[in-house]
């Protein structure tokens, strides 16, 4: 058996992909290469993300691929992950033939997104629109002398001024064998008018194709001016403490364990615990929650929220890169390479689609005249021109891809972080939801309201015992138990200290061995005990394996989270289950005051995974199932549901890793928020799709029959564009709408 290789995932920012073609061209080109797994590029974003195998193809080879299609590098590749892919074998620089030509204007449209001016293609259109009012009046005041000098003078000029760009990149693109796209289609259809002598649809065809393509890079640009201002948030600089004074340096320059100040106005660049001051934090760009923030001393801030009021000096707790601001920053960018499902099946109709019709208007043009008697050849010709017209993809591929960002701008607006748009049509396709219990629809918050000793042991002893071995344990039972003791406490007297997953601690505290866990713990390790059915939150002791009693921790439901049970079954979510850990008389309380369908406890990690298995048996093929959780344990229930959702304020990074949606603010009311977003998206995207393709068959056939004129088929190809691309608009501004 061969080991598979390490693939190593490139993403890159193309200079000069501004339309739909661009993207296919580019995946299509890539992919033939040997050696690579995956190509995903995005004209939304203008984004190219590559994985591929550093042994059969190197970082060269992608360039010179990209260049030799007419696109630029623009900014420095960056290396993100490594992942196991199958092997294959085979010369690594296959499949990207051509010049090495640095040109942007070889690939597609005349200009990229950096160079697009609305003002300027403003101007060129008012004036074509002037000289083609000003053909149209010389046609007919002279229409018994059609070849006149001054018709063709005024038509042509402005077929060249709109169309100059498109002819000459379709002749580019043609020596170097690719056709079927936007500019090759849009020559031959109006050069066929001109043949004809249908002058005024030509320049027409031209006039609207270019204003077409106006709103369309309008579009696109707009939808990449929404991503900076997402990655506005990023930290600047840092304020470091040091023994000569403060120093501003790069986030990225400071360590886990430095110490920085952040001033009023300033935002947070790192994650860190409050050493000095108070005030309030503007949480906005995290968690899209407008209200700000008190912190305190002892608190947590994180990266990127905005300081309002008072000097804070912060320990830095994670590095930059592992900061939350970085891991948003990271997500955003990296959402358009995971593709639904949807966009990849237009990317394949569209390759398929346009060929077919060009062949069709091909035959519409040559077969009539030859077989149908008295058929006029020009006539034919004219309705072959008009498939041609209809023949381009570019709305339906263009908007589909913006509704995508749109839905996944409008989520991280929200502090709903989708990691791609596949993952926006599985939380639309939502049926059954599992929750997490402690953390997720609790505060996690525990506070000792009780402790029962026996067998001659004292409460203080009791929780004095239980505080220590606790000591290393980072579980909010824990934290609550060492809260409740109070005292300072030498860690160095716990020795052996092992967790027990799912049940507890076990550890030697001065030299006697302390067991502190749940039920299942006592009946685990033998230790007899007459207190199995407490209700409540119980961690049970054992000191020399002789039962010392239990302490009561009460945990409440987060204040959102019936609301949030209640909006998704009313959003038809149709069941919504707890899964937890927990004993099963605290379950049950907690799941009759939230009044969820089902519950399930005293689970271990595997169980819950079973547990989330046998949801996906019920819910059908087209059904999927989600699962929303915060810790470390929940990690592999996260990776096995269709959608797993984490909490990523106070979650783990194991779980937030794992997650395909990340919830920045901890609160379970974004779940039901996620998938009305996804839901929205996702009708959007197909509302496109039908429109587009409804619009086109049938102008297909109306073309055929000779019903429909070059006018019609513009409106047909740029109308349609056009009304897909705003209606996916729609999309971006729904958090603004929801008030984020």
């Amino acid at each position: 058996m061969v080991n598979s290789p390490s693939f190593i995932t490139r993403r890159m920012q193309v200079g000069g992909m501004d339309c739909p073609s661009c993207e296919m061209k580019i995946e299509a080109a890539l992919q033939k290469l040997t050696g690579i797994a995956e190509a995903a590029a995005d004209v939304a974003t203008g984004h190219l993300t590559v994985s591929y195998d550093p042994q059969q193809i190197d970082e060269a080879a992608i360039d010179n691929c990209l260049i030799a299609l007419g696109y630029t590098i623009v900014t420095p590749k960056l290396t993100l992950h490594t992942s196991e892919q199958p092997h294959s074998h085979a010369h690594p620089h296959d499949g990207c033939e051509g010049e090495h030509d640095h040109n942007h204007e070889e690939h597609g449209h005349s200009h990229g997104d950096g160079e697009f001016s609305l003002k300027r293609e403003g101007l060129l259109i008012g004036v074509v629109a002037t000289l083609f009012i000003l053909g149209s009046f010389f046609e007919k005041s002279l229409h018994n002398t059609p070849f006149s000098i001054a018709e063709y003078a005024v038509f042509i000029s402005a077929y060249l001024l709109s169309g100059w760009g498109v002819l000459t990149i379709a002749g580019r693109n043609i020596l170097k064998g690719q056709v079927f796209d936007e500019n090759f289609l849009m020559s031959i259809a109006t050069l066929g008018a001109i043949a004809i002598h249908q002058l005024p649809e030509a320049v027409g065809v031209m006039l609207f194709f270019k204003v077409g393509e106006t709103f369309q890079n309008a579009a696109v640009s707009n939808s990449r001016r929404s991503i900076s201002a997402l990655l506005e948030v990023r930290p600047d600089s840092a304020n470091l403490k040091t023994a000569d004074g403060i120093q501003v340096v790069s986030p990225e320059a400071v360590k886990i364990g430095d110490l920085i100040l952040v001033k009023p106005g300033e935002k947070v660049p790192l994650d860190g615990e409050i050493l000095e001051g108070n005030s309030q934090v503007d949480t906005s760009a995290l968690t899209g929650e407008s209200v700000p923030r008190t912190v305190r001393v002892g608190e947590t801030v994180l990266a990127g929220m905005i300081n309002q009021s008072g000097v804070l000096t912060l320990r830095v707790t994670k590095l930059f890169g592992e900061s939350s601001i970085a891991r948003i920053l990271d997500l955003v960018q990296n959402a358009s390479s995971k593709k639904a499902e949807t966009q990849k099946f237009i990317t394949r109709f569209a390759q398929r689609y346009t060929p077919i019709v060009v062949i069709l208007s091909l035959a519409v043009a040559l077969l009539p005249p030859i077989f149908i008697p008295g058929a006029s050849p020009a006539d034919w010709v004219y309705r072959a021109l008009v498939l041609l017209v209809i023949s381009c993809p570019c709305g339906l591929v263009i908007s589909i891809p913006l509704g995508y960002f749109g839905g996944i701008g409008g989520a991280a607006k929200r502090g709903i972080l989708v990691k791609g748009s596949t993952f926006l049509d599985s939380l639309a396709a939502v049926k059954a939801i599992a929750f997490d219990k402690t953390g997720t629809l609790t505060q996690g918050i525990f506070k000792v309201c009780e402790i029962v000793p026996h067998n001659g042991f004292t409460p203080d002893e009791l929780l004095r015992w239980a505080a220590i071995a606790e000591a290393n344990s980072n579980h909010p039972i824990a934290q609550s138990i060492r809260a409740a003791y109070g005292k300072p406490m030498d860690e160095s007297r716990v020795t052996d200290y092992a967790e027990i997953t799912a049940h507890g601690i076990q550890a030697k505290v001065e030299n006697r061995e302390v067991l502190a866990g749940n039920d299942r713990l006592m009946h685990r390790e033998k230790i007899d005990h007459n207190t199995c059915d407490v209700e409540g939150t119980v961690v049970h002791l054992a000191i020399d394996r002789r039962y010392g009693g239990y302490i009561l921790i009460a945990d409440e439901p987060k204040p959102g989270a019936m609301e949030a049970i209640r909006s998704l079954k009313a959003l038809g979510v149709e069941k919504v289950v707890m899964l937890t850990g927990d004993s099963q008389a605290v379950a049950q309380r907690v799941a009759h005051r939230l009044e969820v369908d089902a519950f399930e406890a005293e689970l271990l990690p595997e169980d819950k995974v079973a547990a989330v298995e046998k949801l996906l048996q019920t819910v059908g093929k087209k059904g999927k199932v989600a699962f929303v959780g915060d810790g470390i344990n929940d990690a592999p229930v996260i990776a096995r549901a269709d959608v797993g959702i984490a909490m990523g304020g106070l979650g783990s990074d194991a779980a937030i890793e794992t997650a395909d949606v990340v919830l920045m603010t901890d609160d379970p009311s974004k779940v039901a928020e996620a998938i009305q977003i996804a839901r929205r998206t996702h009708a959007i995207v197909w509302q496109n799709i039908t429109l587009a393709l409804v619009v086109k068959a049938a102008f297909i056939i109306l073309g055929i029959l000779g019903v429909a004129t070059l006018w019609e088929a513009v409106f047909a190809d740029v109308g349609v564009a056009l009304l897909a691309i705003l209606n996916a608009t729609r999309v971006m501004k729904y958090g603004n709408r929801r008030g984020g």
